[in-house]
């Protein structure tokens, strides 16, 4: 059976700034914006969607309401019949419903499929909800005696690296600081309009104080309310649609990587003893991705978006990728390597610190920023010349990863 290409005929983010909740919104109003604005950019109608895969990974928490497959139809008549599902994956969520459409359409069961991301955390304190997302750690194993489980679980990887390794808590500040530069320039990121003082980029206690471990404030990314989706298409349908393709540059997914290994990470760190790299499975998805485009490595990408729900995870990415050897990711950040203009781009969005991070709605979102960039419409982060870039979602402690390269169209589609 021949290769079945699946391509992005458009998408839309939310503006992450907002807050849903303090506008007394729900998930059907951010379900509503998001799918009409997704099939706005895509030039369908509802009667056009064949599926539907949406990515959450807490609704019930933080606002009590499940069955978000449902939610679509709800808001949208047209989308009433339509076969619909709702995935898990904490923050790799989005991802995972994007590999879920690519199944199906890979399968043949479908030609066209609307992949939704969506989340809002801003309707609980802010402790209770670090609690809520707590529940994508292995609950009552580990981190029991942490008040911030997620800051603490990546101090963990940040000692990890360091016994490893060794590394300088500069580095990451800076990473973080280069992710809120970049934010600026995207009009739907969380904190493009956000000051810093002088000192929040450093070891400053009072500037840019200790959460938990040694992450500081600066190093994290935000409680963020918002959605993204996209719709993918088979090539058949395309050659049943000319019209919706022309005049305008197309995506392709050309690779993908998916590793779900257990949810300790403690567990991760003992199996990788005696690897190269700390957490193997993630190189290993991104190798996966790299081998189904057909390329060799790092170099032949443009550009990375990946996540960096703290800037020591955006660490781990940089040699999990290969752009230094392991543990050296310390040199791509001293040698701009990182920075748009740079040898890898990493994260020209502003990725989850400066561009926002609803959970699951992060997998989809990178997915849409990398179609921007390789069709030339991300405005003013755009990567110039931009023809493939790599993507890395993580869900908890790397416990879920999944890996997308994405390609402009070719004259072949």
């Amino acid at each position: 059976m021949g290769r079945t290409d699946i391509w992005v005929l458009g998408g839309h983010q939310t503006d992450f700034a907002r807050n849903w909740a303090r506008a007394g919104l729900e998930f059907a109003d951010l379900t509503r914006e998001v799918v009409d604005g997704t099939l706005a950019a895509a030039g369908i109608a509802p009667a056009d969607v064949e599926v539907i895969h949406l990515g959450n990974a807490f609704g019930q928490l933080f606002t009590g309401q499940g069955q978000l497959g449902g939610m679509p139809a709800t808001v949208e008549p047209g989308l009433w019949g339509v076969p619909a599902a709702r995935h898990e994956a904490a923050c790799a969520s989005g991802g995972v419903a994007v590999l879920a459409a690519m199944a199906e359409l890979e399968a043949g069961r479908y030609d066209c499929a609307l992949v939704l991301g969506v989340e809002l955390e801003k309707t609980v304190p802010g402790d209770e909800a670090a609690r809520h997302l707590g529940a994508a750690a292995w609950t009552g194993h580990e981190g029991q005696d942490a008040t911030f489980m997620w800051p603490h679980m990546f101090s963990e990887l940040a000692d990890e690296y360091d016994r490893r390794y060794g590394l300088n808590d500069d580095h990451l500040h800076a990473i973080a600081e280069l992710n809120i530069r970049n934010a600026r320039a995207n009009p739907n990121a969380q904190t493009r309009g956000w000051t810093f003082p002088d000192a929040a980029f450093t070891a400053d206690d009072e500037a840019n104080p200790l959460v938990e471990g040694r992450v500081r404030r600066q190093d994290c990314s935000q409680m963020t309310d918002g959605g993204a989706g996209v719709v993918l298409v088979t090539s058949r349908w395309l050659a049943d649609h000319p019209e919706a393709a022309r005049g305008r540059k197309l995506a392709r997914v050309s690779g993908w990587g998916h590793r779900t290994v257990g949810l300790p990470l403690r567990q991760k760190f003992e199996r990788s003893a005696d690897d190269a790299y700390v957490l193997p499975h993630v190189r290993q998805a991104v190798l996966d991705a790299f081998g189904r485009a057909g390329i060799g490595g790092v170099d032949d990408l443009d550009g990375i978006e990946t996540h960096d729900c703290f800037s020591m995870s955006e660490y781990m990415a940089i040699d999990h990728f290969g752009i230094t050897g392991p543990g050296e990711g310390w040199k791509a950040v001293e040698n701009g390597e990182l920075e748009i203009g740079g040898r890898v781009p990493v994260n020209a969005s502003g990725g989850l610190i400066g561009g926002g991070h609803p959970v699951g709605a992060t997998g989809v979102r990178m997915l849409l920023d990398a179609s921007r960039q390789v069709t030339g419409t991300a405005g003013d982060y755009q990567i110039e010349g931009a023809r493939r870039i790599g993507t890395l979602n993580i869900g908890g402690s790397t416990t879920t990863t999944v890996s997308l390269v994405v390609e402009e169209g070719t004259d072949g589609r």
